[in-house]
């Protein structure tokens, strides 16, 4: 009976370690994310990117942007980002190199790169191609889209799905429109608070002056 319950444990370890192992494989790829990303709006993207090599580090990432007004990058020590725009200043790709003394993204393990961009294209989804460069010059380009049976190719492009847009192009104007909101009913009630300070210094000056009257006729 131990023998057998020993054999069953074995085998749904090993069951398990390989599944994990697959998952492991399945998800070192470069991909994105962006909590509450929405059509036309702006969004933090960050881009996760293993080192898939089991000799030579990532020491530089392209990550290729769909014409953006705006992309501003984190910064990471020891990695140096240039923008890149087209010549309607708009930004078309963001680039992040190792600095001279940094080794990079060493194998087994990862980077996260972020980026704040907006507007959004106004579409369900946006996909960012990537072009992942190693120490010993090899280069990935992460630039597939999903294969038609829904399966993923080995190299897939980092993507997004945006969710639909509950206003205007951003949510600048709309929270530019609440601060003003705000702004006057903080000065409203400054003007209510002045009024009645100005009331109550009336009535402790009168009634000063009252006191100084009825001292003077005693």
């Amino acid at each position: 009976m131990h023998t057998s319950v020993s054999r069953a444990l074995v085998t749904t370890v090993a069951g398990s370690g390989l599944l994990l192992l697959g998952a492991g494989v399945a998800s070192a790829h470069v991909v994105v994310d962006a909590p509450g990303a929405s059509q036309g709006g702006y969004a933090v993207a960050t881009f996760r990117v293993p080192d898939e090599s089991d000799t030579a580090s990532t020491t530089k990432l392209t990550v290729a942007l769909p014409n953006l007004k705006s992309a501003r990058p984190e910064p990471i020590a020891g990695w140096t980002p240039t923008v890149e725009k087209n010549a309607q200043a708009e930004i078309t790709s963001v680039t992040w190199t190792a600095n001279p003394g940094n080794p990079g993204v060493a194998p087994g393990q990862f980077q996260r790169f972020a980026l704040s961009v907006g507007p959004l294209p106004k579409q369900e989804k946006v996909s960012f191609n990537a072009t992942q460069t190693y120490s010993d010059g090899k280069v990935v380009e992460w630039n597939q889209p999903m294969n038609a049976d829904g399966s993923e190719p080995e190299h897939p492009a980092p993507s997004l799905t945006l969710a639909k847009s509950t206003g205007g192009d951003d949510d600048a104007p709309a929270a530019t429109a609440a601060d003003d909101k705000g702004d006057k009913g903080t000065d409203n009630t400054a003007r209510w608070l002045g009024g009645i300070g100005l009331a109550l210094g009336a009535l402790g000056a009168a009634l000063g002056l009252g006191s100084v009257l009825r001292g003077r006729r005693s």
